[in-house]
């Protein structure tokens, strides 16, 4: 079994290639370090007690692990993100999908009435499908794109593991873009 000096030791000469590593894969030093840092507090807390050999295999393969849910999270984010903007208009700095477009005079005066109702329609059925999940998915959705918290503080928030707050995250973003796509909604 390793000892805290052992696994403290591993760690400190394990940092600088991992955030090296990271940075390459990722292409943003804060992203990376957050990543890293992630890959370590997990290595430490659920293998901590193991034998010091096993501690670089382990932590690459955690490492990596982080990596992958980084970008899934990224991919997901991204293409509501792109959906969304493209409804919200070069002038909204502070754009909810959630909620309705408002018509506003001044701030929409370049924006013809045919383009609002449109995103307005979209919102709408938008808004709808997302009503339509089941609560667990509705939840868990909701907490990890749009109020932008990871895994594990889904899982926290929701009282379940993580790995369900994958499952619930998958099956809400999979339910949404079939039933997005149905009603002639693409991404």
């Amino acid at each position: 079994m390793a000892s805290d000096k052992e696994l403290a030791d591993f760690l400190a000469g394990a940092e600088r290639r991992a955030f090296k590593q990271t940075v390459y894969a990722v292409r943003d030093d804060d992203a990376a370090l957050d990543i890293v840092q992630d890959a370590m507090i997990k290595l430490a807390e659920k293998y901590g007690d193991r034998p010091a050999a096993e501690l670089p295999l382990l932590f690459q393969r955690i490492l990596q692990n982080v990596m992958h849910d980084y970008f899934r999270r990224q991919k997901v984010r991204n293409t509501w993100v792109s959906l969304f903007s493209s409804l919200g208009g070069a002038d909204d700095e502070e754009f909810d999908p959630l909620e309705t477009i408002e018509a506003d005079d001044s701030s929409s005066a370049g924006v013809s009435s045919e383009l609002k109702l449109e995103r307005e329609q979209v919102l709408s059925l938008i808004d709808e499908e997302i009503q339509k999940l089941p609560a667990r998915q509705r939840e868990a959705f909701l907490m990890r794109y749009w109020e932008d918290m990871d895994v594990a503080e889904t899982a926290a928030a929701m009282g379940c593991s993580e790995g369900s707050v994958k499952t619930h995250c998958s099956r809400a973003t999979h339910t949404l873009a079939v039933a997005l796509k149905a009603k002639g909604i693409t991404l």
